[in-house]
């Protein structure tokens, strides 16, 4: 099966909203029939309503957040990049309220965590590069307090981070298989540090959970990697997992789609660089992108595999 069959027959891609400086960290809000993502450098938090067609500022001055996802309740959990955490926003009468998940590990702060996914089991994976610190218009100029980029998993009970991954440039992407035995991460090292050796890649990590993981001290842990694939045109950024396994990338020319063994099954050609994608829609059948100044949409036959709808 080829990306192209995976589109709705007779559907287009079409940009839906526009005025963004840098896209990102699309997700779908049933409660509020919405799409929510970052326009990072503008500090803000934009909310697309398809059913309106208008697009609209959630929040302003939101500590340059980045990706987010959903919580089984519902609430949106979300990267800071200003505030070097992971915190959840929860819609109440006076307005959203907004706590942290997790501010920091044994070792120190976190660089700038970017993008989120919310386990079976509650736990939050989430990925720590360093653009935040690095990059002015991105966040807070910092240090890099635990020296490396690494892969976080939250604990769900007693809230603690532990890293799952240490052996990445810039681990930015994440997402689960359909059944969460292996964890797939992006790779943005060379979107930073250009040049020969400079990964353009999406690597594969099994998630184990059985009597090795618990004599580690860990409930769980990642096993070895293995690169999946690669991406020539840009870098790899946000992925998703649709249910039957494939992974949606993004790229520097749009969208790609892979095989869970890394075979590649098509592109979809965006007009501008894709930094992350969503699947959304009353019926999960609506795939939103993020790309540079706004945000794109196309109908698909698939659902994304963590779909609560």
């Amino acid at each position: 099966m080829t990306l192209d069959d995976l589109l709705e027959p007779g559907s287009t891609l079409r940009k839906v909203a526009d005025g963004a400086t840098w896209s990102e960290g699309p997700c779908w809000v049933p409660d509020a029939g919405v799409v929510r993502w970052s326009d990072i450098p503008g500090d803000r938090i934009l909310q697309y309503d398809p059913a309106s067609g208008e697009t609209t500022v959630h929040r302003e001055g939101v500590e340059f957040t980045n990706g987010r996802t959903l919580r089984p309740d519902g609430a949106v959990v979300q990267c800071s990049h200003g505030l070097r955490r992971v915190e959840v926003e929860v819609a109440e009468g006076q307005g959203p309220a907004v706590t942290p998940v997790v501010e920091r590990w044994a070792e120190g702060r976190f660089n700038s965590p970017n993008d989120v996914v919310v386990a079976s089991d509650g736990a939050v994976w989430f990925t720590d590069p360093p653009y935040g610190i690095v990059n002015p218009e991105e966040g807070h100029p910092g240090e890099m307090e635990y020296g490396g980029c690494h892969v976080f998993r939250v604990d769900p009970h007693s809230g603690e981070a532990q890293p799952m991954v240490t052996e990445m440039g810039d681990p930015n992407g994440l997402a689960f298989s359909p059944d969460e035995s292996v964890l797939y991460v992006s790779d943005t090292l060379a979107a930073r540090k250009p040049g020969e050796g400079s990964p353009h890649h999406v690597r594969a990590y099994p998630v184990i959970r059985d009597g090795e993981a618990a004599r580690t001290g860990r409930a769980v842990r990642c096993g070895e990697g293995w690169t999946l694939f690669e991406i020539a045109e840009g870098v790899p950024d946000g992925i998703r997992v649709d249910v039957g396994g494939r992974i949606w990338s993004s790229a520097g020319d749009g969208v790609h789609l892979y095989s869970p063994s890394g075979e590649h099954l098509g592109h979809l050609p965006v007009p501008e660089v894709v930094s992350n994608l969503c699947f959304g829609g009353p019926d999960g059948l609506d795939l939103y992108i993020t790309a540079t100044t706004g945000l794109y949409h196309q109908r698909v036959t698939v659902r994304d595999a963590a779909w609560r709808g």
